[in-house]
């Protein structure tokens, strides 16, 4: 148990740390294994001795308060009890706020209590004075606390550096630090550990657990051949990796570093905070001087030591904690909900701005398509089957590399086995074989059209690929980049959540453009682009708005890195492995699920309606206790309130952003 357990802090107005709970909740990822400092004590023994200690204290000057409280007024020892519990319980406060008096930071909250609570002695309010300086710290317990989780929570976000790498090296396996596996080395992952570096698979096949990069929770199989990520976890089989990138390039480190310097670019509210809190709590307490001092000299009836306690609720209730705590905890906490579901916020100013967006342009090939082709038809002529048709295609591509002929031999998954010869391939038909002793052609409409083969002709953007066997035409594919299957629920979430203008910007085809768009609900299209073409209609969609709605872009980020640059808000599709997609954009979805755009719009809703809750919340009660305290109504508890109990509520409220699913 802690009781306000730091050492001596101090205030800073212009960075909004009033007191020892205003610090950044931006957990230090690279030092997680470590140790875990807490509040400036690095060794554990010793803090385990302070915070006993600390508490030891309370404790007997909580049962001194009560001893107090129970005795006779006419009790000489009364007043020592009191004086006594007094120090044991407030004592650090009253010593944190002499010291930092020194180092010019007066305004900070060990001074306001301070004041407070020696001013209530003062005019022989002992338990008053007493008791609120108990209930302010249970409060700070209960404060710290709730703090605390957040920042554990947060930080378990990132609990995904790995600890080592099993390299393959001529000695045998040894245990090395990841950071000194060079690139093209040998690792070995076995079930439970931590995959440490990107690459690709080997030897062996597996199930990972890839939830901590891309918030799914399905376990991803892998086999030889497919690349892995580092920070996700093997789960079941032995697999050898071929590493294809070093550490520091690796697509953890990448996401340290990012969740890491996230903190570092402020949103405006958040920079609002801090420079009122610069000015909030010196106003406060000069109020409170002249609201002790002003009415008794010009009233003749008021009472010097009336007035004077009116002024100690001014000072309790004052420091701004609630606000300089819970709103950077409010945009960090919705940074770290938005790594939950797999989205990576490069700062809360990004987060902010996300609430003011009215258009969403989108790429195409990659970000709504799967960016890649697949047979989505297969139609069988002159007696023969669709088995046929595809097998004699894969057959006649067998040595072919184009993502057309790659296509092709994806859809057929059974080995191919036949004898192939003569193989000719002819640049813009097709290719030309000889299978099982019969002469294969499999190609377009031009290589048909060249050896004058009767076909109908097909009125589609898609590609056609045609398969003539003797000078027969067995049938034909229809090969296409399909949409992905949350392409059309997440532009219906889109324009659900208020998107006024979505446009696909794509250099594709206007036919095959047209065809995504139709399909998936999309009206405005621009294709047919070049990279540099895409940033020019960028730049004409967001200078023909008349709001100052912002704009975001959505690419893939290997060729759009110019549009993500220029537009107001980035965001990179399926970039976790790709240095373009982490350095020009501010967003990056590690998966390539366009759908998450809708899910970071609603995350930056939900953080925004926090963060101002806490403002109206957090004012609304100071600023009516401030009133009743002039007024005389509200005492020294409704004070303490204002200040621990609002800051602790507005804290738990804050921490709700963590939770969005």
């Amino acid at each position: 148990m802690q009781f306000h357990e730091t050492a001596p802090q101090t205030c800073d107005a212009t960075t909004g740390s009033c007191c020892s709970r205003c610090q950044p909740i931006v957990p230090d990822a690279h030092a997680h294994h470590e140790h875990e400092h807490h509040h400036g004590l690095g060794d554990s023994s010793a803090m385990e001795m302070f915070k006993s200690w600390h508490f030891f204290t309370f404790c007997i000057g909580a049962v001194l308060f009560v001893s107090a409280i129970v005795m006779d007024e006419s009790n000489p020892l009364m007043f020592w009890t009191y004086l006594i519990s007094f120090f044991l319980v407030g004592g650090e406060i009253l010593y944190m706020a002499v010291t930092n008096l020194f180092k010019g930071h007066v305004f900070d909250e060990n001074f306001l209590m301070g004041l407070a609570t020696v001013g209530a002695f003062s005019i022989g309010e002992y338990p008053e004075g007493v008791a609120v300086m108990l209930f302010f710290r249970i409060g700070e317990f209960f404060q710290d606390l709730a703090v605390d989780r957040s920042r554990k929570s947060i930080t378990k976000l990132m609990d995904i550096r790995p600890d080592f790498a099993n390299l393959q090296s001529e000695i045998g396996e040894q245990k090395v630090n990841p950071s000194d596996v060079t690139l093209g080395s040998r690792i070995i992952v076995r079930p439970g550990e931590k995959i440490p570096l990107d690459g690709i698979i080997i030897e062996g096949r597996s199930t990972l657990d890839t939830s901590a990069l891309t918030g799914e929770s399905l376990p991803k199989e892998v086999a030889v051949g497919h690349d892995v990520l580092s920070g996700t976890i093997n789960k079941t089989g032995v697999i050898i990796i071929e590493t294809t990138k070093l550490f520091s390039e690796s697509t953890v480190s990448k996401i340290l570093d990012l969740v890491q310097n996230a903190g570092a670019k402020k949103a405006k509210t958040e920079q609002f905070i801090t420079t009122f809190a610069k000015y909030y709590t010196p106003i406060v307490v000069i109020s409170a001087a002249l609201l002790a001092f002003v009415p008794p000299l010009l009233m003749q009836d008021a009472l010097l030591s009336d007035w004077f306690r009116r002024s100690l609720v001014f000072l309790v209730v004052s420091c701004p904690c609630a606000l300089v705590v819970s709103i950077p905890l409010s945009f960090f906490g919705g940074i770290g909900g938005a790594s939950k579901n797999g989205i990576l916020v490069k700062g809360g100013n990004f987060l902010e701005a996300l609430n003011s967006v009215d258009t969403v342009v989108l790429d195409k090939t990659g970000t709504l398509t799967k960016g890649f082709f697949s047979v989505t038809s297969i139609t069988a002529l002159h007696g023969y089957s669709e088995v046929d048709v595809l097998r004699l295609a894969a057959l006649a591509e067998m040595h072919s590399s184009h993502p057309i002929a790659l296509s092709i031999k994806r859809a057929y998954i059974e080995p191919l086995e036949a004898v192939v010869s003569n193989y000719e391939e002819l640049a813009g038909y097709g290719v030309k074989a000889t299978i099982e002793g019969k002469t294969v052609l499999a190609g377009n409409d031009k290589l048909l059209l060249e050896h004058t083969i009767t076909h109908e002709r097909l009125d589609t953007p898609d590609t056609v690929v045609y398969v003539v066997v003797e000078g027969v035409l067995a049938g034909y594919l229809i090969i296409a980049d399909t949409p992905k299957v949350d392409s059309k629920q997440a532009i219906l979430a889109l324009h659900a959540l208020g998107i006024k203008d979505i446009v696909m910007l794509t250099g594709d085809t206007k036919a095959t453009a047209e065809k995504v768009a139709l399909e998936l609900g999309i009206t405005h299209v621009e294709a047919e682009l070049l990279p540099h073409q895409k940033v020019e209609k960028l730049e004409e969609i967001m200078a023909r708005k008349s709001g100052k709605g912002k704009t975001v872009f959505v690419g893939d980020g290997i060729n759009d890195a110019p549009v993500l640059a220029r537009a107001d808000i980035g965001i990179a599709m399926g970039g976790v492995g790709s240095d373009a997609a982490i350095e020009a954009a501010d967003i990056v979805i590690m998966t390539d699920e366009i759908s998450k755009v809708a899910t970071a719009l609603k995350i930056a809703h939900k953080t925004h309606a926090i963060v101002w809750q806490n403002i109206i919340f957090a004012l609304g009660v100071k600023g009516i206790i401030l009133i009743m305290g002039a007024m005389g109504i509200a005492t020294m508890w409704e004070a303490v309130f204002g200040d621990v109990g609002v800051a602790l509520i507005a804290v738990l409220n804050a921490t709700r952003v963590l939770t969005h699913k």
